[in-house]
């Protein structure tokens, strides 16, 4: 069987979008390949170790052009720095453990996207659906209650 690299395969993609290859472009998705639901600052820290003369600053406009071009999901959870991950196009939703902070994929719920439809659209056309639930993941769960902050 042959394996494409993860840079190829990001390189691919970002043909595919129309976008300039850059070294930062090429990193910041493969860094999404390897860890999902992570902050910009976690994304440059990753980075960093690859790229060590990109900024912070570059890594948000990076994360900005792969999530307009649509390479990149952004969600963000009330109380929480943004999230990015690479799973794009499939209407998921997330799932956000309340004590520790960790995010899981919640596939779509009902029928299709975007899985939930609203009493009324106020005459909106409905594209997408984003939600998020909360509640405690197992790690937290087994900590019990007098453990939970």
């Amino acid at each position: 069987m042959f394996v494409v690299n993860r840079s190829e395969a990001s390189k691919a993609l970002l043909r595919q979008a129309g976008l300039r290859l850059t070294p930062g472009r090429v990193v910041v998705l493969d860094v999404l390949a390897e860890v999902s639901h992570i902050d910009a600052l976690t994304v440059s820290e990753h980075v960093a170790q690859r790229l060590p003369t990109t900024s912070l600053q570059s890594v948000h406009n990076i994360l900005s052009d792969l999530t307009q071009a649509g390479l990149v999901h952004k969600i963000e959870p009330a109380g929480m720095p943004a999230l990015y991950e690479r799973r794009v196009g499939d209407n998921h939703h997330h799932i956000v453990c309340t004590s520790c902070g960790a995010v899981a994929d919640v596939d779509c719920a009902v029928g299709s996207a975007p899985c939930l439809t609203p009493n009324d659209f106020h005459g909106f056309t409905v594209q997408v659906a984003d939600i998020v639930f909360w509640g405690l993941c197992p790690d937290c769960q087994q900590l019990g209650p007098t453990n939970i902050h």
